[in-house]
C-alpha cells in the first residue's frame, strides 16, 4: 500500500458558475463517488482566474489546482475561457521556473450536463497528485516567492501589464 494511500492531500479547484460548478453537481445529484481531496471555489467565470491566484493558492500550501470552465465557444461572457486558456498556458509553463511541477496545475472545461466527464476528470487529477505527493514548501519567505513571480510574469509578458496591453489596443 503506497504510504499516502488513504491520505487527503490539499486540492482547490476553482470551477466557473454556468458550465463546471454544474456539472459537479451533476455528479453529485447522480450520486457519482468522487475524492474528498478537492475543495471547490466557484468563481463567476473561468476568465476571472488571475495566474496570481493560482500561485497563491500553492503558496498557502495546496497540493494541487483545478480549473474547470465552459468548453470553448460556450462561455456565458463569449470569450472568457478563451483569455483564461491563453493565461493557464503561461502559467503552466513557468511553473517549472518556480520550482512547481507543472502536474500539481490542470485546466479542464466541463459542461454542466457532463456529470461523468467531472468524475473522470476530478478522479484522474487527484491521482495525479497523489502520485506526485505533497507539495514541497518553498525555500523563501512569501515576499521573495511574490518578487519571484512578478518578475517573471513581468518577462513572460513583456514590460507591459495585460491591462496596459488593453488600454493601448483601445486607443
Amino acid at each position: 500500500m503506497p504510504p499516502l494511500a488513504g491520505k487527503e492531500l490539499r486540492i482547490v479547484g476553482f470551477l466557473c458558475n454556468w458550465c463546471s460548478y454544474g456539472g459537479a453537481d451533476t455528479a453529485g445529484v447522480g450520486r457519482f463517488a468522487q475524492p474528498t481531496d478537492l475543495r471547490i471555489i466557484r468563481v463567476p467565470c473561468s476568465g476571472r482566474i488571475d495566474p496570481l491566484f493560482i500561485l497563491r493558492t500553492f503558496m498557502n500550501g495546496a497540493d494541487g489546482v483545478l480549473v474547470s470552465g465552459c468548453h470553448p465557444r460556450d462561455c456565458h461572457y463569449s470569450e472568457g475561457n478563451f483569455y483564461a486558456r491563453r493565461r493557464l498556458e503561461i502559467l503552466q509553463r513557468l511553473m517549472p521556473y518556480i520550482g512547481i511541477e507543472p502536474e500539481r496545475f490542470a485546466y479542464t472545461w466541463v459542461s454542466a450536463s457532463e456529470g461523468q466527464r467531472w468524475q473522470k476528470v476530478v478522479q484522474t487529477f487527484t491521482n495525479e497528485v497523489h502520485a506526485i505527493g505533497p507539495i514541497k514548501p518553498f525555500g523563501a519567505t512569501p515576499e521573495q516567492v511574490e518578487a519571484r513571480l512578478s518578475k517573471l510574469l513581468d518577462s513572460a509578458g513583456g514590460k507591459a501589464t495585460e491591462k496596459q496591453e488593453v488600454e493601448r489596443v483601445a486607443s
